[in-house]
């Protein structure tokens, strides 16, 4: 409108709505009949933003840093969800060289919850020892893990481990963590919702994946490997228990209500 009464205005629409929007000009958005009826639209994270948070954190860095420090273990990390329309999710750790894998229970997949179970983990074992398990972290680009500066830096600034990134759509590049979610995919079928249970229950579900013997571990079990791998205070934390073989149960009975 004010466009068309006033064509000497050298100016765009666009251009003059964003000099009204930083109070550029004296006119507010309250004056513009159609401005107030609009939502604004989120942006979202900047092109340069995203870039940022993967800068010396992609695969090729990663794949870079083994070559100069090959004997680094590594923790895969990712998320199993519940069936849509659910709220609750699966945090997943393995651990390289034992096949030992953690299972926390989130609130929701959101990157809050993330941060929650890194700083609950460290502040019940120490950064050094979470340092010493965690020491360098793969994962995908998913919107739960995009704040690598706050998983990294725990307590007092220190930091307490290093996060790479998998390449877009790339999942096969941490194969250990994939192939070992198919135990609990046993347990919890696709479709299954985690909203029902507690974190208790989880680690029922893991104890008994973790009893059950690998052949590709020489016929041992992740949790007899995890017991020379892993920091005991770690072990401790994490509250499984080992389960005999003749009772080890890896189908959703495990866990029926």
């Amino acid at each position: 409108m004010i466009l068309q009464n006033h064509p000497e205005i050298p100016y765009s629409e666009k251009t003059l709505c964003n000099y009204i929007e930083s109070g550029a000009l004296s006119v507010k958005n309250i004056d513009l009949p159609k401005k107030v009826k609009y939502k604004i639209r989120s942006s979202g994270p900047s092109e340069a933003a995203d870039k940022a948070i993967y800068e010396g954190r992609t695969y090729k860095d990663l794949q870079a840093f083994l070559k100069e420090f090959p004997d680094t273990r590594i923790t895969e990390m990712d998320t199993v969800l519940g069936c849509e329309g659910f709220h609750k999710a699966l945090l997943t750790f393995h651990f390289s060289g034992c096949s030992f894998m953690m299972a926390y229970l989130l609130d929701s997949k959101e990157s809050r919850h993330v941060k929650n179970v890194f700083d609950s983990i460290e502040h019940a074992i120490g950064t050094f020892s979470f340092a010493s398990a965690f020491s360098l972290i793969l994962t995908d680009r998913g919107s739960e893990f995009q704040i690598p500066d706050a998983l990294e830096c725990g307590e007092d600034n220190l930091i307490r481990t290093s996060i790479y990134y998998c390449d877009p759509m790339c999942s096969w590049q941490k194969p250990h963590c994939e192939k070992n979610h198919e135990y609990i995919r046993k347990i919890c079928p696709n479709g299954t919702s985690f909203d029902d249970y507690s974190q208790k229950d989880i680690n029922l579900m893991m104890s008994h994946i973790n009893s059950a013997t690998r052949q590709s571990l020489g016929g041992l079990s992740p949790m007899a490997l995890a017991k020379l791998m892993l920091p005991q205070e770690l072990l401790n934390f994490f509250a499984l228990t080992e389960i005999p073989p003749d009772e080890i149960v890896l189908t959703p009975a495990l866990l029926k209500k």
